[in-house]
């Protein structure tokens, strides 16, 4: 219309231009006075002027969508961020540019300081900082919320998947329901906050249902419900026939509602917002898998134990330590040179449903929003030097099926690591004490003469001098296998000494046996190695009621049993025993259920030492499970 306008009448295409450039005047100045670092701008030339920073890994719910039902390891709390590298990142992020800042976790409320990190967050709106959000699943807000409202908070999102109570244990694996409406009713009633939202993740078969129950909740009650597409991350049994388009809940909704219209959104905004004529609030739906947003996507993620997503997307598994830079000594330029490697390499958009890398990723809560944890060279190579940090997909890929195929585990990890790649005890304390049993068995190798002398049934004459000598030796410093078992013992109650990162624990019983056995092979010499047809079994069984297995306290009497032996016997046989093949050989209790190792695999594999003698260890478990 208005190109016919301009066209019967040319003077009035000159207000209109008059208008756009007064416009783009407004915004060059608006700019001008809140300059933005192109630290910030990616390679498509998206501006990322917000901030979500997740405060804890810790949450006092346990959404299975969220939180792998193993639970996780939560990073050491050296790990964790402090609230001064918190406030020193944050402001090199406003000053550089970004308006917006939203507090997540795990659940940000779990953590101690939470009102004095809002109240200095505030202090950052003279250098362009315009809102601090926060996203809570509620259950202990509705009493600290005003307090924080003052301290600077102006936008929060409440979580809530279900509307039934009973369904919200299921769901969130704990109570709460009736908190977290009362959280809600105090949200809108708090003159403060700018915007209040109910977050709720929509999932075929559970709550999908609930859809309409939700829609008339916004009537009379300014108050925005957003529907998110069920997403795939570590550990949440992500299944797409789980997942329900947001088309279809749309279309459910126009059935109800067929006068319902798009609404505007905000810049940038991840939600498709839809308004109800007559109706107060509105709806919107977050199509992160069906139809993602990234064309507009303007976020940073800086988690918990200070990652910065080094391609800065929520489904990116790879990250950069802006906390070890930090601790370092890396300076304002240093960061923000870590910071722009990160964003100048995020992707055009994230990969499609099945493309989505869900092994190596975190699981949600400790998003805020890996397995792999790429660091940043900050004491190795000068900062000016470095290119973005990029990992073949295909390599990794590859990898995660090799492990697949050799494992049940879908995600396999060196539990004993944390993120960065450092030793670390693993966190026993969610678990359940239940009774443990483990079972370890080991052989030393040994010479005919050296087996005759323990077992006392030498083939030599009485007489003979150098059987003598040798008898002599070996019963030097008592009964070899006496002493070995008394070793054994000892050792195992000692494991957590000997090995670091072993849990102390309350051993119930200790059971070891030494047993000489004739392998029934030939005893002979080839090449300098010894094929030796004696040797001596060690089994060890160990048990505990505890929270953690007792497989190492298993392999640790074995092992310190054989040595036992060896010491005993070195005077004797030292330069031709061979210890060898010490595995676990049954395993009951624990949440990865029992299993026994199959003796009919074992038979299928050499020995892995020049002894001669059938193997006995074998990567096939059998499973009691």
């Amino acid at each position: 219309m208005n190109r016919i306008r301009t066209s019967l009448c040319p003077s009035l295409a000159r207000p209109l231009s008059n208008v756009r450039t007064r416009v783009q005047d407004r915004i060059a100045h608006v700019d001008a006075q809140r300059p933005f670092s192109p630290v910030l701008v990616d390679s498509f030339n998206r501006r990322h002027d917000y901030l979500r920073i997740s405060l804890t890994e810790r949450c006092n719910l346990r959404c299975f969508y969220c939180m792998p039902s193993e639970g996780i390891e939560l990073s050491p709390r050296e790990h964790i961020l402090t609230d001064d590298e918190i406030i020193r990142l944050a402001s090199l992020f406003v000053k550089s540019g970004v308006r917006k800042i939203r507090l997540t976790g795990g659940e940000p409320t779990v953590r101690k300081g939470l009102d004095n990190i809002i109240a200095r967050l505030d202090e950052l709106r003279p250098f362009g900082l315009d809102s601090i959000a926060m996203t809570s699943n509620g259950l202990t807000l509705h009493r600290r919320l005003p307090d924080l409202v003052r301290k600077g908070l102006t936008h929060l999102n409440l979580s809530l998947d279900t509307l039934d109570p009973f369904k919200f244990e299921f769901m969130a694996r704990r109570p709460g329901h009736g908190a977290v409406l009362r959280a809600l009713d105090v949200a809108l009633s708090c003159p403060g906050l700018q915007s209040v939202k109910l977050n709720v993740v929509v999932i075929k078969g559970l709550n999908d249902s609930e859809v309409l129950d939700f829609v008339k909740l916004i009537k009379d009650k300014s108050l925005s419900v957003r529907f998110i597409e069920f997403m795939p991350f570590t550990g949440n049994k992500w299944d797409k026939d789980k997942m329900v388009p947001s088309t279809q809940l749309l279309d459910t909704i126009k059935h109800q509602h067929p006068t319902i219209a798009r609404a505007p959104d905000e810049l940038n905004d991840t939600a498709r917002s839809w308004q109800i004529p007559g109706y107060t609030g509105n709806i919107g739906f977050i199509s992160s898998m069906s139809d993602h947003f990234c064309s507009s996507c303007n976020r940073l993620r800086l988690t918990a134990d200070g990652q910065i997503k080094a391609r800065v997307c929520l489904f990116d598994a790879k990250e950069v330590s802006l906390r070890d830079a930090v601790r370092n000594g890396a300076t304002d330029e240093d960061l923000l040179q870590i910071i722009g490697s990160a964003v100048i390499g995020k992707k055009e958009k994230h990969a499609g449903m099945e493309g989505i890398d869900v092994l190596a990723n975190r699981p949600m809560i400790l998003i805020g929003g890996p397995q792999q944890s790429l660091m940043h060279p900050f004491l190795s190579l000068p900062l000016r030097n470095l290119v973005p940090i990029a990992t073949s997909p295909r390599a990794v890929t590859q990898v995660q099926r090799r492990w697949q195929s050799r494992s049940a585990n879908p995600t396999p990890r060196l539990t004993h690591l944390n993120s960065d790649g450092r030793p670390s005890m693993v966190d026993v304390g969610n678990k359940d004490s239940t009774k443990r049993t483990a079972t370890a068995t080991g052989y030393i190798y040994i010479p005919k003469i050296a087996y005759e002398l323990v077992t006392g049934t030498p083939s030599h004459p009485e007489n003979d001098p150098s059987v003598d000598k040798l008898r002599s030796k070996a019963t030097n410093k008592g009964d070899a296998l006496t002493v070995a078992q008394l070793a054994a013992i000892m050792g195992c109650k000692r494991t957590s000494e000997l090995i670091p990162l072993c849990h102390p624990l309350q051993l119930s019983h200790i059971t070891v046996t030494l047993t000489p056995e004739v392998a029934g092979l030939p005893e002979s010499r080839h090449g300098g190695s010894y094929t030796l047809s004696h040797r001596i079994r060690c089994t060890a069984t160990v048990s505990c009621a505890g929270k953690t297995g007792v497989e190492m306290e298993a392999l640790t009497a074995v092992s310190v049993g054989l040595l036992t032996v060896w010491d005993m016997l070195k005077a004797v046989a030292g330069k031709e025993m061979v210890i060898s093949d010490i595995f676990v050989s049954h395993k009951s209790g624990g949440k990865s259920g029992d299993f026994t190792r199959c003796e009919s695999v074992k038979k299928k594999y050499a020995c892995s030492v020049s002894t001669g003698m059938p193997p006995l260890s074998c990567v096939t478990y059998g499973t009691g499970k």
